[in-house]
């Protein structure tokens, strides 16, 4: 049964995995026995996370690209085809927000916003899904939010585009299923990062979201690393077109005291 999620053998490529849960997920592939690309737009996170990957005897690259920029999506897969022939895996973990009532988002936040996290997740898709059809195996995992299923207020443009982060994945799904490519997606509930703790820890929206989390706790990211070792493997061979959520009950809770 092991065998079923053993990774060895296999090359991922996590696009926005130097930091926060991309990091995370990036470390766990390679716990789990992949060689990992841990790409982003940072050249010294990418050179930091390279070197922890490397520390737990997994191969990899320091190769920077933005969703943003499709070259740098296709260079970063030539590089990962011209060390290790082929990618495996995907996920795409780049991502950005901010919040602004929806009255006064500007056109260029909320396109900016959608360009990274709708149409950088549909780049790299069809960048690195060209690949994985034409070799006949592909494993991409795309992180959705919360904000995929329920509204969070005054960050409309990133709800937006994680609700279509969620139908992206489906259809692509259903058009790659039988060329032996899965599309999945992970939905986090609340984790905290380096880029949140103050909101979570000191403001009454943090306190809303622990209120509103039935384990009555934020997420570790690595809690995050089973559904996407998973997804990943041969154990989810017949999953396509779904979205596993990790959320400590957010999403099935009603009343909590």
């Amino acid at each position: 049964m092991a065998n079923l999620f053993d990774l060895a053998g296999k090359t991922a490529v996590v696009i926005g995995g130097t930091t926060g849960i991309g990091r995370a997920l990036s470390l766990g592939l390679a716990d789990a026995g992949a060689d990992v690309i841990a790409s982003a737009r940072r050249r010294e996170q990418v050179e930091e996370t390279a070197a922890a990957i490397e520390s737990r005897g997994r191969r990899t690259l320091r190769q920077c690209s933005d969703v943003c920029d499709r070259k740098s999506l296709d260079t970063l897969l030539a590089a990962a085809i011209a060390e290790f022939e082929r990618v495996d895996i995907l996920v795409n973990c780049a991502g950005r927000t901010k919040r602004t009532p929806s009255l006064d988002v500007a056109e260029d936040e909320w396109n900016a916003i959608l360009d990274t996290n709708l149409t950088g997740t549909l780049r790299a898709c069809q960048v690195f899904g060209k690949h994985m059809v034409k070799q006949g195996y592909g494993r991409i995992i795309n992180i959705a939010s919360l904000t995929s299923f329920v509204a969070l207020m005054e960050v409309a443009a990133y709800s937006a585009s994680k609700s279509a982060v969620t139908s992206l994945t489906r259809s692509l799904a259903i058009e790659w299923a039988k060329e032996g490519v899965t599309v999945n997606a992970i939905a986090p509930g609340v984790f905290r990062t380096a880029l949140n703790a103050e909101l979570l820890d000191s403001t009454p929206r943090g306190k809303e979201l622990l209120m509103r989390t039935p384990m009555g706790r934020f997420g570790k990211t690595e809690e995050l690393i089973g559904a996407a070792v998973y997804l990943a493997s041969d154990a989810a061979s017949f999953v396509t077109g779904q979205t596993i959520v990790v959320d400590g009950g957010f999403l099935a809770s009603g009343v909590n005291q």
